[in-house]
Formats: C-alpha cells, sequence, structure tokens
C-alpha cells in the first residue's frame, strides 16, 4: 500500500502541490481572523452545579471581577500637596473611558442627619475646591472616625489607602480592554514620577489583561525562536540552504493550518492553545528529518534518485504516520476531559499535527523530484563522527553490560518513586507568573494589607419573595453579622461588605456620628432601617444605589462580598469549609439556602476538573498509544518492550517533580501526556527499523539490534536534539507553567531517548530466545 501511495504522490506531485498550496491560502485566510481570548479560560463545565451557581449570581448581582485596585502606602497622604496630586489621579482615573465608577478616600462619603427633613443625607467628607491644610485636617478625622472605611478604603496599622476603579464588564471581554488598562497603568505612573510614593495595581481586570497581552507577545516570539533555532540546527546538520528552506516550508504550512482550524472551530488564543503554533514547528521538524535521512541513506547507497524518493515514501510513511499519530494521541486526549479550555486544546493539537503529516507527505517528495539530486556536502552529516562515537559506546553498552544497565534502572526507579511520594497538587490564580514579577509583589502587597483582592462571594437566600422586607431583614441581618465576623477573624479574607455593614453606617450616623454606634440595629431601631431600605429611583442616592447592588429586586437573596488571598488549592478548600460550617450554625437550612460562589469558587473547581482530566488523558494516552502499537508490531511482549522505556522517563520527570518541590498543578500536569505522545516515536523508529532488518539477518536479534543501533541511533540522536532544543525554547517565558513545560519535557524527552536507545535493545535481548515472537516480527 505504502509503495502504491508513493508512487501516486511522485506521479501526481504538481496537482497535489497546487491543491496543498489553493488550501493553505485558504486557511491562511482563515487564520488571518483569530482573534485573542480576553475571557476567564472555561475550565469547568457549563453544567456544574458551581459553575451554574456563579451565573446565578452575575445575573442577579453583576460581574464580581470588574474591579482595578490601586494603593498608594504612605503616612503624609493627608498632607495638601499629596492629597491634591491623589485627588488628580482619582479625577483623571474617572475620566477613562469604560470606567464605570472610582471609589477612594477622596470620594468617601459621611451621612449626615437632616433636622428638617429627617434624614440622613450623603455627604463628601472631602471637598474638591478651595481645600486648605486645616480644612483637609478636619475631614480627615471625620474619615478616620468612620469604621465603615477601615479595611475597605485603607489600613490604619499600614498606612495603605485604596482606589477601586470599576469597568465596564463588557469592555473587559473586548480587545477595548488594553487601551483603557494601559490609560490606568499609566496614570498611576504620572502620580509617582509626581509624587515618588510607589502605586500598587492588582485586581482581576489587570491581571487579566496583562497576561493576556504576554500571551500575544509570547506566541510571536516563541513561534519566531522556534522557527530561527529550527532554521539553524537544520543548516547544521544537512549543510543545505535548500534542504532548511523545505524543511521549514513544511513547518510554516503547518502553522498555518494550526490557526485556520483554531478559527474554524470558533475557538480564540488562550493562554494554552497559544503554545500550538510553536509545538507544530518543534514537532514538524523531526518529521522533516525522518524523511530527509531516508532519502539521503538510500541515495547514497542506490545512487537512483527516483527509487530513494519511492523508498523514502513507503518505508518512512507508517513509521512517521504513527509517529504523528502517537505525538496526536498525547495531545487529543485533552479532548475527553470535561474542561473546555483542556479540550480546545486537544482538538486543535490533536488535528495540527495530524495535518503535519499529511503535508510532510506531500510536500516533501514533490519538492525533492523537483531539486538536484543531494551533493556529499548535504549527506555528509551521515557521517558525523562524535555520533557515531556515541553510538558504538551504546552498542557496546547494551551487548556487554545488560546486568549492569538493569541495575542503574532500578536505582534510578527507586529514586523517582521516592520522589514521586514528595509530590503535592496545588494551583494558585497567579501560579504562572514569576515570584519578581510586578503583578505578584504588588498582589502580595494588597494580601499583606487588605488581606487580598480575589474575590469570594456568599449569596443569602431567604426561599421567599420579598423575605429582606421589612422587620423579617433583621434576623437575617444579626446572623449576617455574626459570619462577618467570624470571616473577618480569618487572616486570609477581608471584613465582608454587605447590607449589614451599611446599616451599622447608618445608625452610626442617625446618632450623630458616635462610633460606638457602628451596630446592627435593633427592633426599636427598625423604623428608619426601613425607610433607607427604600430603593424608589426617585429617592435614589449615592449611598441606597450601593445598598441595592446587595439585595436582588425580589428581596429574596442578599450577598456579602469578600476579598481574600490568593491562598492556593490546598489551602482554599480549608477556608471556604470553615466559611460553610459557621453559615450552616448560623442559617437555618429549612428557611435559607447559604451559596458560596464567585470568582475564586471557579478557579478552584476548574483547577479540580484540569487536574482530574489530565490525569485521565494520561490513562486514555496510554491506553490509545498501545493499542497503536499493539496494532503495529503484533505482539505483546514487544508492545511491553515499548511501553517501559517511556514510563520511566515520566516516572523519573515525576521524582524530579517531587525532589525539586515542583507542585502538580494544571500547567505541569500538562507534561506527561504531551511527553508520552513525542517519546514513542523514538520507540517507533526503533522498532519499525528492528523489525525490517530483523528478516535480513535470519531472526538473529543481536546482529540486528546492532544494525538498528548503528542506522536509526543517529536520525533519533538528531531529532531528539531539535526537539529538546524546541522545548527550551518554552524556559524564557515569563509564565512558570510554560517554563516548566519546557525543561521538564526536555527533561523527559532526554531521558526517553537514552531508555529506547539502551534500555529497549537490552529488553529486546530478554525476549531473544522466544523464537514464536521473533517469527512474528518477521512476518
Amino acid at each position: 500500500m505504502w509503495k502504491r501511495l508513493a508512487r501516486f504522490v511522485i506521479s501526481n506531485r504538481f496537482p497535489l502541490l497546487v491543491i496543498l498550496l489553493a488550501s493553505t491560502i485558504v486557511m491562511g485566510y482563515f487564520a488571518s481572523r483569530v482573534k485573542l481570548s480576553y475571557e476567564f479560560a472555561k475550565a469547568i463545565p457549563i453544567d456544574n452545579p458551581k459553575y451554574i451557581a456563579y451565573q446565578s449570581f452575575r445575573q442577579k448581582f453583576g460581574d464580581d471581577g470588574n474591579l482595578l485596585v490601586i494603593a498608594v502606602q504612605s503616612d503624609n497622604l493627608f498632607s495638601l500637596p499629596l492629597f491634591t496630586s491623589f485627588n488628580k489621579m482619582q479625577a483623571d482615573l474617572k475620566s477613562v473611558q469604560g470606567v464605570e465608577n472610582v471609589q477612594s478616600v477622596s470620594t468617601a462619603f459621611n451621612l449626615v442627619k437632616n433636622q428638617d427633613s429627617h434624614k440622613l443625607i450623603p455627604l463628601p467628607i472631602f471637598e474638591k475646591d478651595s481645600l486648605t491644610q486645616t480644612k483637609l485636617d478636619s475631614a480627615t478625622v471625620i474619615f478616620k472616625s468612620l469604621p465603615f472605611y477601615r479595611g475597605l478604603l485603607y489600613n490604619p496599622e499600614t498606612n495603605a489607602y485604596l482606589i477601586g476603579v470599576s469597568i465596564n464588564k463588557d469592555l473587559l471581554n473586548s480587545p477595548g480592554r488594553t487601551a483603557v488598562v494601559k490609560s490606568i497603568v499609566s496614570i498611576s505612573d504620572q502620580f509617582t514620577a509626581s509624587t515618588k510614593v510607589p502605586a500598587y495595581l492588582s485586581g482581576l481586570p489587570l491581571i487579566r489583561t496583562l497576561v493576556a497581552d504576554r500571551v500575544a507577545t509570547e506566541m510571536k516570539l516563541f513561534l519566531l525562536g522556534s522557527l530561527i533555532l529550527s532554521a539553524f540546527i537544520l543548516i547544521l546538520f544537512f549543510r543545505s540552504a535548500s534542504t532548511m528552506l523545505l524543511s521549514l516550508s513544511v513547518v510554516i504550512v503547518s502553522v498555518i493550518w494550526s490557526f485556520g482550524i483554531l478559527f474554524l472551530f470558533g475557538y480564540k488564543i488562550t493562554l494554552l492553545n497559544a503554545l500550538i503554533p510553536p509545538l507544530v514547528v518543534v514537532i514538524g521538524i523531526p518529521n522533516c528529518i525522518y524523511f530527509l535521512n531516508k532519502y539521503h541513506s538510500t541515495y547514497l547507497q542506490t545512487k537512483d534518485k527516483h527509487q530513494s524518493l519511492l523508498d523514502m515514501v513507503s518505508k518512512m510513511g507508517v513509521v512517521t504516520l504513527f509517529c504523528n499519530l502517537t505525538a496526536a494521541i498525547g495531545f487529543a486526549v485533552f479532548a475527553l476531559t470535561q474542561s473546555a479550555i483542556l479540550k480546545e486544546f486537544g482538538i486543535v493539537a490533536g488535528i495540527s499535527i495530524m495535518m503535519i503529516f499529511v503535508i510532510s507527505f506531500i510536500l516533501l517528495p514533490a519538492v525533492l523530484s523537483y531539486l538536484p539530486v543531494p551533493s556529499g556536502g548535504q549527506t555528509k552529516y551521515l557521517d558525523n563522527k562524535w555520533l557515531t562515537f556515541i553510538l558504538i559506546k551504546i552498542e557496546g553498552w547494551v551487548i556487554g553490560h545488560q546486568r549492569i544497565i538493569y541495575i542503574i534502572t532500578i536505582v534510578i526507579i527507586l529514586f523517582s518513586i521516592a520522589g514521586v511520594f514528595r509530590l503535592k497538587s496545588e494551583g494558585h490564580i497567579v501560579d504562572d507568573l514569576p515570584k519578581t514579577d510586578k503583578i505578584y509583589t504588588d498582589l502580595k502587597f494588597f494580601e499583606k494589607n487588605f488581606k487580598g483582592v480575589m474575590p469570594l462571594e456568599i449569596v443569602v437566600d431567604t426561599k421567599k419573595r420579598y423575605g429582606l422586607a421589612g422587620t423579617r431583614v433583621l434576623p437575617v441581618l444579626e446572623k449576617m453579622d455574626s459570619l462577618s465576623q467570624y470571616i473577618s477573624a480569618q487572616k486570609e479574607t477581608s471584613r465582608p461588605l454587605s447590607i449589614a455593614e451599611g446599616l451599622k453606617f447608618v445608625k452610626q450616623a442617625f446618632y450623630d456620628g458616635d462610633t460606638s454606634n457602628y451596630v446592627l440595629p435593633n427592633a426599636f431601631d427598625g423604623a428608619f432601617v426601613g425607610e433607607y431600605l427604600k430603593t424608589k429611583s426617585d429617592t435614589q442616592n449615592n449611598f441606597t444605589r450601593l445598598l441595592t447592588k446587595f439585595i436582588d429586586t425580589s428581596r429574596q437573596n442578599t450577598r456579602m462580598s469578600i476579598n481574600m488571598a490568593d491562598v492556593g488549592t490546598q489551602r482554599l478548600p480549608i477556608i471556604l469549609d470553615g466559611i460553610q460550617k459557621r453559615a450552616d450554625e448560623l442559617f437555618d437550612t429549612n428557611k435559607y439556602h447559604i451559596q458560596l460562589t464567585g470568582t475564586t469558587i471557579t478557579f478552584l473547581e476548574g483547577s479540580r476538573f484540569i487536574i482530574n482530566g489530565l490525569k485521565e488523558s494520561i490513562l486514555w494516552a496510554f491506553s490509545l498509544i498501545a493499542l497503536c502499537m499493539l496494532y503495529l508490531f503484533k505482539s505483546v511482549r514487544i508492545l511491553f518492550c515499548s511501553i517501559i522505556p517511556n514510563v520511566i522517563p515520566l516516572l523519573i520527570t515525576a521524582g524530579v517533580m517531587g525532589w525539586a518541590g515542583i507542585a502538580l498543578r494544571p500547567s505541569t500536569v500538562l507534561i506527561f501526556s504531551v511527553a508520552l505522545g513525542i517519546a514513542i516515536d523514538v520507540t517507533i523508529r526503533f522498532l519499525v527499523n528492528y523489525k525490517q532488518e530483523l528478516p535480513n539477518n535470519d531472526g538473529n536479534v543481536q546482529t540486528t539490534i546492532q544494525q538498528t543501533i548503528r542506522h536509526t541511533g543517529l536520525s533519533i540522536l538528531y531529532t531528539s536534539i531539535v526537539l529538546i532544543a524546541g522545548f527550551i525554547i518554552f524556559c524564557f517565558s515569563s509564565f512558570g507553567g510554560t517554563q516548566a513545560l519546557g525543561w521538564l519535557t526536555s527533561l523527559t524527552l532526554f531521558t526517553a531517548t537514552v531508555t529506547n536507545l539502551v534500555l529497549l535493545p537490552v529488553l529486546l535481548f530478554s525476549f531473544q530466545k522466544k523464537k514464536s515472537e521473533i517469527h512474528v516480527m518477521i512476518k
């Protein structure tokens, strides 16, 4: 079959090239329309109860992830020059298009009793015009006498002051948010430049925007870097510009197809699938090396260009097909998980890798048929003295030191297993950022001074329409206040903002600002409480508008908004369980339903789905690859011989992670199935050559293994160098997960190369007395 396909490709080379060119132009058009994703990756299924609860919360109360925060820390904020600059920054932020609201010290208001109307009037604490130091000092005393703002807009112990910038949620899900965030960052930088007081920025809009922009930049840099590195390695190996350009043409066409596939499936570029184009380059180059290596070696033997091309396609076609198939399986298994982001990555990566085979299968023999025969310089790499020396040494070890190889392997396995037991599974929202990155350090500033900025929401459902109206609200408020005290006492969670806190503020104002009255109204105070819960449009002011954000229109649900630290997936469930347990103690579950939700909850659930999904994907990858190997070699013993040299590198990588203290998280678990799918290529290449050589040696295993190491080892070393170098590029990423993908995958591929060239032949030797097995291989 493969010989017929080889003749078909070479005979119809011109129309096939035209079809490939035309289809690539079409895919190029689709590729140009791919957009960057500005939304949070959908890590959990849409039918997940926690995802449904979060969407329900957003419908009732709006988005919880649209607040960008800025903070300054100074003992002299209330000196007139600095406060004036602070006021100007606040006013400039308000003028940015897309900013809906700005809350800060300078916009804080106080509730003042009007003796004539017997109403509480919200009035600004700080004057905007004609402000003097005397007026500022008086206003500062009033501001610091209001417990409502403590921990919310400032930290009295550290003199840190916060500005909350609310950004339009539709804008946050569009490319326009980059300009908004840049404007906000620029305004804060101007403040720092003029006052020499550092400004700290954080919040989900900032993190999402800066990370998305970095993804776009890094994707371009890695794609360019992988192409340049591949070009360098190819020119170093083949000493031919035409061979190098031909190989690069294969991967460039494949990259165009990968972007086009991304668009056709309706996906956008995310942190994960941005890795696909560079991966296509890294995986595509070995395809070219396999084909070209066979073409050059056959031509040296036959001096017949046409026959060499036929041998290249017919003999390497099945090898390359299964190499690409196993690599595609390593990626495509992610499509079997329940995580949307992994599904996207798996589908596009799997199809793109199979397209590499189709493109190289058509483009390489067709173009080579038009090019001159290989020159001596182009085939000189086949006689590389250094690599030949290494292969001879490997051959000597395999033949004469099998027992030592087994002992070393067992020792390494035991060491790796000990490391595996040290592995921990933990993830953070900003896990992939370096500890020195400003995003990370600023986030830690907010965690130290304001207990964090990650949103957590608690929805109290009274199970009755108007369950929060009239006197019925007071028992709910008392329970919420008790829950609030529990939450405030935790070191990772801030004081919740809720209707209860607002009514404490109301009562303090009613009693002429007496701080001892910053407590919940009781039944006696109920008359004026009801008055200030009214939300008719004609009576709304800044304060009542604030209160209405915490009660839905049916007056059945109310929320408690909490900011918390990025504590990670190990600590977070403990905190949430504690809050839920305390809530269940306070609220009768027959009358109330307490729902913990928000971005923090969905992140935790998403991390769990991704990690579990990746664990499942590894099992799927093993199973499907094992079926491919069984079909290819028709032997259970050979199947075990092929799997063992690829399981050990994964075990070594897991052990290294354990000893190095690298946690299992979404970005690192990805490595295992990806590396397995790529590393198994070396095994296929070795065993197919072994199978092809075995009949020529009358079933002599030792002679066949020696020939296989010498003939196949060279291309294995070349392709391994390309793959390892290609993945090392990712080590230069600013994201920890991408860095881990780079060096850990490179480690896995290096160890897989060693085990396949050393351990695999030794395992084959162990079965050399199984004559029936040898007959199966010959057939």
